[in-house]
C-alpha cells in the first residue's frame, strides 16, 4: 500500500519525504498549496490545518516527528530504529531536543532573512535567536565527540529528524566552526542519496 505525504516539499513536509526515501517506501506526494490546508477536504486529514500529514490506509496522522517516528518504525530497515528500548528512547530524545531547543531559534532567523520584507524585518528578534544557538549546538557538539552519529556509527532516524531541522542552518550561513563535530555530522547527514531526492521531490 501507498502511503501519501500531504505538503510543499519546502515545508516540514520534508523530513517525511527524506524517510519515505530512505527506506524506500512507497509514496504518493500530495504536495498541495499552502492555501489549501483550511480547505475542508484536508482539514478531515488534519483538522489542525496545516502540513504536513500522512494518510495511510485508514490510518491518519499529523506533526512530522510522530509521522517520521512511526514511519520509521513500521517500515524498518538495518536498524533504522534501533532494536532496543533505550535507543529508541534516545532517537525520541533527539526528535523532541530538535523541537524544543534548535527549530524556533533556526526559523525565526530563517524566515527574517528569506520571507520577511526588508522593512519588516526584526533585527533584535534574530539577534535574540542567534544568542539562543550555540547553548545547544554546544550540548550536540559534546555528543557527537568520537562518534559519527548520535547513536554511534549508523544513521538512524535520530539523525535524519534532527539534521532535517539542524538543515535549516545551511542557508542562514550559520557558523559551525565553534562545534565542529556538529558541521561534520550535519554534512554527513546531508551528503546521503535520500536528502538529495527529497529536495529534488516536487
Amino acid at each position: 500500500m501507498t502511503v501519501k505525504i500531504y505538503g510543499p516539499a519546502a515545508s516540514r513536509a520534508a523530513r517525511a519525504l527524506w524517510i519515505v526515501h530512505e527506506l524506500g517506501i512507497p509514496f504518493e506526494h500530495v504536495a498541495m498549496e499552502m492555501k489549501d490546508v483550511k480547505g475542508a477536504e484536508y482539514l478531515k486529514i488534519n483538522p489542525n490545518g496545516k502540513v504536513p500529514a500522512l494518510v495511510d490506509g485508514d490510518f491518519r496522522l499529523f506533526e512530522s516527528m510522530a509521522i517520521n517516528l512511526y514511519l520509521a518504525a513500521k517500515y524498518n530497515k538495518d536498524g533504522f530504529l534501533p532494536a532496543s528500548l533505550e535507543d529508541q528512547a534516545l532517537c525520541h530524545q533527539w526528535s523532541f531536543w530538535g523541537m524544543t531547543e534548535v527549530e524556533k531559534p533556526l526559523l525565526t532567523v530563517l524566515i527574517d532573512m528569506f520571507m520577511t520584507a526588508p522593512d519588516k524585518r526584526k533585527p533584535e528578534a534574530v539577534a535574540e535567536a542567534l544568542k539562543a544557538l550555540p547553548k545547544p549546538f554546544s550540548v550536540l557538539n559534546g555528543a557527537l565527540q568520537g562518534r559519527d552519529y548520535l547513536l554511534g556509527s549508523s544513521f538512524t532516524v535520530a539523525d535524519l529528524n534532527l539534521a532535517s531541522i539542524m538543515s535549516w542552518a545551511k542557508p542562514i550561513k550559520f557558523d559551525f566552526a565553534p562545534f565542529p563535530n556538529v558541521a561534520a555530522w550535519l554534512d554527513r547527514c546531508l551528503s546521503r542519496p535520500a536528502y538529495k531526492a527529497a529536495r529534488s521531490t516536487k
